[in-house]
């Protein structure tokens, strides 16, 4: 009797509760059986591709940041009450952030993409907020829209949670187990098994598909997503995993315990997504290195070059000798003018010149006037002369003026 009770019992649990499997992934041995797609999702992002392992996806990576990732399932969920089980881990630097959203919303991947809630516009349906809003080291937030609020462009989208608790989810080294429960009379999400905020005053509409999105800053955070299990909840009853889903659950390490670690029990996936990850910190660490080297030999031959532009001492003596030098020579040749009045002797020549050609002046018209009176048939000869003697004496002038003005002068 005993034994037909407790089959009767496990027929009746297993009735009363099933997971979706067209909305579930990670349920299994494996996410998926390749690493291209998840059955019954579609993957994608923005600045990067997701990466899909065996035992989770990778929405961001550790590096570069800037980036978008989502998973939306493509059949809309037909059940009224259900519960949901996501298992998530974020790792990042000490000041990395970003943000991760779990969504059931009306219209999946078409209404909403990759957005975060801050960049999501008019969507109808429900959003649970993981992020570090507010500094307080991590929060968990829901919010709700009927499709008339437009977040994308209201002036604060933090006021709009209607249900929140801290939770400082970073760096843990696990992963965090979240689960939502969604019946008649409740809508509740707890998070590591503590209730972290509760209402009977939501009630969703069947028809909803299921998301996940993140989206990081220039200082990234990696969101890793173990599994994401829904089930159907009819009222009165708990979202409790089954057993054999408690099984396949990652392993979660509690801090402040040091045990030994078995790596025999750690897979080739992890192996090489370990090996990824440190490729990817080495490549990053050789680029930040190429880029040092790079500066380092651009500012030694910056200094060679300086150095050999700048003058030696001896040149800098020779030169001072040099202009000493022409400083004497400059001196010696003011005393030399100073000493000499050459003003005065070119006043002299100028009177001597001008005597000279007026006496010259007087002496040619007196000839000239008694050669006129003696010979008038040669008036015409003397008249040439004279004109002749004219230009020449002023010829004369004009080169004397000349001479003189290209002549030295004294200045005081």
């Amino acid at each position: 009797m005993r034994s037909l009770a407790s089959l009767s019992f496990l027929i009746a649990a297993a009735t009363a509760q099933s997971v979706i499997e067209s909305s579930s992934f990670g349920y299994g041995q494996t996410i998926s059986p390749d690493r291209d797609s998840i059955p019954g999702w579609q993957v994608g992002g923005e600045g990067h591709t997701p990466q899909i392992l065996s035992n989770k996806l990778i929405l961001t990576p550790p590096y570069p940041g800037n980036t978008r990732g989502y998973a939306w399932s493509l059949t809309p969920l037909s059940q009224p009450e259900w519960s949901a089980e996501f298992q998530f881990r974020a790792t990042g630097v000490e000041r990395g952030g970003g943000n991760l959203q779990l969504w059931y919303v009306k219209g999946g991947r078409e209404k909403i993409g990759s957005s975060s809630i801050y960049t999501a516009g008019q969507f109808d349906g429900f959003a649970l907020v993981i992020d570090t809003h507010g500094g307080r080291g991590g929060s968990i937030r829901g919010f709700l829209n009927d499709g008339t609020t437009d977040y994308k462009s209201h002036r604060s989208v933090d006021s709009l949670a209607f249900g929140h608790c801290d939770y400082a989810y970073r760096n843990l080294g696990r992963p965090s187990i979240v689960r939502l429960k969604h019946t008649n009379s409740v809508l509740e999400v707890t998070v590591d098994d503590k209730l972290c905020f509760s209402t009977n005053k939501v009630a969703l509409p069947a028809g909803n598909n299921f998301g996940l999105t993140a989206a990081t800053p220039e200082n990234p955070d990696s969101f890793e997503i173990f599994k994401f299990v829904v089930q159907s909840s009819p009222s009165g009853t708990n979202a409790a995993p089954p057993a054999q889903q408690q099984a396949n659950q990652q392993p979660i390490v509690n801090q402040g315990q040091s045990r030994p670690v078995d790596t025999r029990s750690v897979n080739s996936d992890q192996l090489v997504d370990l090996s990824n990850r440190i490729q990817s910190l080495n490549d990053a660490t050789n680029s930040i290195a190429r880029d040092v080297s790079s500066q380092s030999t651009k500012t030694e031959n910056r200094h060679v070059e300086l150095l050999q532009k700048m003058a030696t001492k001896d040149q800098v003596a020779n030169l001072d000798a040099r202009l000493q030098k022409i400083e004497q020579l400059l001196q010696n040749l003011q005393r030399d003018l100073e000493g000499k009045d050459y003003r005065d002797r070119f006043n002299q020549l100028h009177e001597t010149l001008r005597s000279s050609h007026m006496s010259l002046a007087e002496n040619l018209q007196g000839t000239l006037l008694n050669v006129i009176t003696a010979s008038t048939p040669r008036m015409g000869f003397f008249i040439g002369l004279i004109i002749a003697v004219q230009l020449l004496l002023a010829g004369s002038y004009i080169i004397y003026k000349r001479r003189r003005a290209n002549m030295p002068k004294k200045f005081l």
